[in-house]
């Protein structure tokens, strides 16, 4: 499977669409915003210089009420700090990035003219958007001052190889799970390390020395990477898929033959790539715990908290299983996903670990 067709979130502004579906993603902002905001005051701290232009890039940037908001919030602080220390504000030279099929129209048309309005007062600043995947080159060498990800980093550039041969390894499943055999952990994490490396390469040649980068992606506290915090949001997802597929409604090899291009790494694992690329120093480091539902009510009834995980879980990866699987089963698939998350959280206490991460380019 061809991932960047294949992967990108629900477009629009219906039911199903990311937009309407991101309260997850949004509450991680908000709880990264105070770490956010000391990265960006950091970088002018320690320019001897604020320059006339400065870039600022957002990977992974989607569609929806959420792209716009963390680059307001680093507009915000730029331009608190400069008035603090008397000085002009620079020139914003703003990049949007996704993949191709990302839903550019949707940004450019429904949320731009607002965010330009809200900055007439505050100098210029030139939104572009820039499609492609993040694991590679972007933009020139030296040009940017800061970059910032997030909710995009656990997914991989592709499904580890070694998945995609003929001979099915893990059977029944999408992702890691505690019956997956090793060789399953170990395609992934090695295909996690590389595409790490590839983006930690690619945005040091594209840093100017000393910018910065604020990342924020899905992972795990412990090294077992087939603990639940980790993967089984993924598990009971492969049971709905198993359910229809005893029923007939589709094949059982069709969801032996899908593998998800997806990873949460520990903070070890984060380390040590880190370290072995080298052009990054961590600034600081941080875990945070995220409700599967991104906070709800916990009054109310379990199945309403399922089917809003389960709308969440749609706006994100419905076109992957889409053209893998085929429109005709979705709304039937996520209603039998939503009834097994409603009765896990009824005997769970669920949560997503967020890592959040500033990193320095090295003066090398």
């Amino acid at each position: 499977m061809e991932i960047p067709p294949a992967l990108h979130m629900n477009k629009g502004d219906g039911e199903n669409s990311y937009a309407k579906n991101s309260q997850v993603q949004r509450m991680i902002i908000s709880k990264g915003k105070t770490m956010l905001e000391e990265a960006v005051e950091q970088m002018l701290s320690c320019s001897s210089m604020i320059p006339e232009v400065m870039e600022i890039a957002d990977l992974g940037c989607s569609s929806g009420p959420n792209t716009l908001t963390v680059i307001s919030e680093i507009i915000n602080v730029i331009h608190a700090t400069c008035r603090n220390r008397g000085r002009p504000s620079p020139e914003l030279r703003i990049s949007l990035n996704d993949l191709p099929t990302n839903d550019f129209n949707y940004i450019f048309a429904s949320q731009l003219p607002s965010f330009y309005k809200e900055l007439e007062v505050k100098g210029s600043c030139f939104v572009s958007g820039i499609a492609g995947s993040f694991y590679g080159r972007l933009f020139p060498r030296k040009c940017l001052h800061f970059v910032h990800s997030s909710s995009s980093l656990h997914w991989l550039s592709q499904v580890p190889a070694s998945l995609e041969s003929n001979e099915v390894v893990n059977k029944g499943k999408l992702y890691i799970s505690k019956s997956s055999p090793e060789c399953v952990l170990e395609a992934y994490s090695v295909q996690f390390q590389k595409d790490f490396s590839t983006f930690l390469k690619s945005r040091s040649e594209e840093l100017v020395h000393g910018g910065r980068m604020f990342l924020s992606f899905m992972g795990r506290r412990c090294s077992d990477p087939t603990t639940e915090e980790s993967c089984y949001q993924w598990e009971l997802l492969a049971q709905a898929l198993m359910t229809m597929a005893r029923e007939g409604i589709i094949e059982k090899e069709k969801i032996d033959s899908l593998n998800v291009p997806y990873y949460a790494p520990s903070i070890k694992e984060l380390k040590l790539e880190i370290e072995k690329e080298g052009s990054f120093v961590i600034n600081e480091v941080e875990a945070l715990e995220i409700d599967w539902d991104g906070g709800s009510n916990h009054n109310e009834e379990f199945i309403q908290r399922g089917e809003r995980v389960a709308n969440t879980i749609r706006a994100v990866v419905e076109s992957m299983l889409e053209s893998h699987f085929g429109e005709h089963i979705m709304d039937e698939l996520f209603e039998r996903y939503a009834q097994l998350v409603g009765d896990y959280l009824s005997n769970n206490s669920t949560k997503y670990i967020n890592f959040l991460l500033s990193l320095v380019r090295n003066h090398i």
